[in-house]
């Protein structure tokens, strides 16, 4: 039960880390991340973000399934 305290809080660690870059970044776009700006139509597709956000939750799913595997 000792191990499921240090996971949340590490989870806990992320978010707010991401919260504060997401706070004071609002407009942080990647190299990588699709905009395509017409006269009266806007398409963004943040692909670089998407993979990146990827790798971040395979990795936290990862170190959960180690921790609880029985």
């Amino acid at each position: 039960m000792n191990n499921l305290g240090n996971i949340l809080l590490f989870i806990g660690f992320l978010l707010i880390i991401f919260g504060i870059i997401f706070k004071f970044l609002p407009n942080f776009r990647l190299p990588g991340d699709i905009l395509i700006q017409k006269k009266n139509v806007t398409f963004y597709f943040p692909i670089a973000t998407c993979i990146i956000l990827s790798l971040i939750f395979s990795i936290i799913f990862f170190v959960l399934n180690y921790f609880f595997k029985k």
